[in-house]
């Protein structure tokens, strides 16, 4: 074949090429559009109305930072921020500490039709809608119906309202949180983990490393990543605790502080004073944190740091 015959037939395959690769960025585009549309009309516009409402008074004024400090001197912000930061402590360090131990414990030393049917289990709470599953809880906790009064009252709680005290409430929903969110990250750590090449274990393994020593220094560090990204959803989810103390809050007739979390705090503000400024100024108090706390974790972590 000559050179010009061979020109006339490398050009239809590059207009073939040319057009895959328009085809296909088109089809990444399309993918994408759906996610873009939702996340502008349920995430951007809010949030940009939101700091409009901050910003200005019940009139449209602009107002500068007065609905932030207002917000900060009420006799309501310290303890709700405060209660929000004993939970998450206690959650995030029971949720980092027990997916990644369970996870690592159903990935090495278990045999793999018990590994599936436990990780299906743990999967199942999480089935639950939020409010079907503190209703389960409520259930749960009272000493007078509960499967497990017994251990209730050894505990020295004889009526519900002893179970949900101030001092127990951080605990009480650290516990349901754990109980329908856990087992979806114990999934996601297990596949984590299966991503880790064999040989790297079998290396440890020859250098003497145990299940517990290659589980701290091989398995967990090199998951780094995805904890940290459990980390910052957990943190985020975290800070908005809101129908689990409402829903308590309703079920004990009033006996609990119904500005207890941030969010509720925000939800008096906005539908039992009308306040909708002073609401957005705590909405955006929420979004400063999650934003201060993810920047910490991916700089640390590493999380899009590129493999060269």
């Amino acid at each position: 074949m000559t050179s010009v015959e061979l020109r006339a037939a490398r050009v239809p395959t590059a207009r073939v090429a040319r057009r895959r690769g328009r085809t296909n960025g088109y089809a990444g585009y399309f993918f994408v559009a759906g996610y873009a549309l939702l996340l502008t009309a349920f995430g951007i516009v809010p949030t940009g109305y939101a700091f409009y409402l901050a910003f200005t008074n019940d009139r449209g004024q602009f107002t500068g930072l007065n609905q932030f400090v207002k917000v900060v001197q009420d006799y309501r912000f310290a303890p709700a921020f405060g209660h929000i930061a004993v939970y998450l402590v206690l959650w995030l360090v029971l949720l980092l500490v027990l997916t990644v131990g369970i996870a690592v414990v159903l990935r090495g030393r278990m045999r793999p039709a018990l590994s599936a049917t436990l990780r299906f289990l743990y999967y199942v709470p999480g089935a639950l809608a939020g409010v079907a599953s503190v209703l389960v809880w409520l259930f749960l906790l009272d000493p007078s119906v509960s499967p497990a009064s017994g251990l209730l009252k050894a505990l020295g709680f004889e009526t519900f309202s002893q179970v949900i005290g101030p001092g127990n409430l951080p605990l009480i929903f650290v516990l349901i949180a754990f109980w329908t969110g856990a087992g979806g990250w114990i999934v996601v750590m297990y596949g984590a983990l299966n991503n880790i090449p064999d040989e790297i274990l079998e290396a440890a393994r020859i250098d003497g490393a145990g299940p517990w020593k290659s589980a701290l220094f091989v398995q967990i560090p090199m998951i780094g990543r995805w904890i940290a990204y459990m980390a910052i959803l957990a943190f985020a989810g975290g800070t908005q605790l809101f129908v689990e103390p409402q829903m308590l809050q309703t079920a004990s007739l009033g006996r609990l502080d119904p500005a207890w979390s941030p969010n509720q705090f925000a939800y008096v503000l906005a539908f039992r004073y009308g306040d909708f400024n002073g609401a957005a100024a705590v909405s955006l108090i929420l979004l400063l944190l999650g934003l201060i706390c993810a920047g910490l974790l991916v700089r640390r972590s590493g999380l899009f740091k590129v493999d060269a």
